[in-house]
């Protein structure tokens, strides 16, 4: 959880830092139009995959299997697209990656961890208390 909340606070403070400097560079209007782009990318990519892919993968965890690698790349999809709705530069970057096939292997592959421990603790569900 300390990982979680340490991410919270941080990253807004990072991406207004950033939306500052971008605004000053690039002009207000520009970083506006920017972040207004990415945020409606977002969600159509978030809308697309939607709760097929979550209900898909909770019906996997409560069998005890691993997600396929197909529902994987549609989670990674989901959340890169929440994070490119949420206005920041740092949460674009994260959000863009994630959406990537090049980049998004790296992504699956921690979330793989994560559920394999999940599965492990008998936590059968993507969603749980932190």
């Amino acid at each position: 959880m300390s990982k979680i909340l340490f991410f919270i606070i941080v990253t807004p403070i990072i991406d207004l830092y950033i939306l500052i400097k971008a605004s000053q560079n690039m002009g207000f209007w520009t970083t506006i139009l920017l972040i207004i782009a990415t945020g409606i990318a977002g969600y159509y990519l978030a809308k697309s995959e939607g709760k097929v892919v979550i209900s898909s993968i909770n019906r996997q965890l409560s069998q005890g299997n691993l997600p396929s690698d197909d529902l994987l790349t549609g989670l990674c999809i989901i959340i890169g697209g929440v994070f490119l709705v949420v206005p920041g530069i740092v949460t674009d970057i994260i959000g863009i990656t994630m959406i990537f096939p090049g980049t998004r292997e790296f992504y699956k592959n921690y979330i793989k961890r994560i559920l394999q421990n999940k599965i492990r603790r008998g936590n059968a569900s993507l969603f749980l208390k932190w």
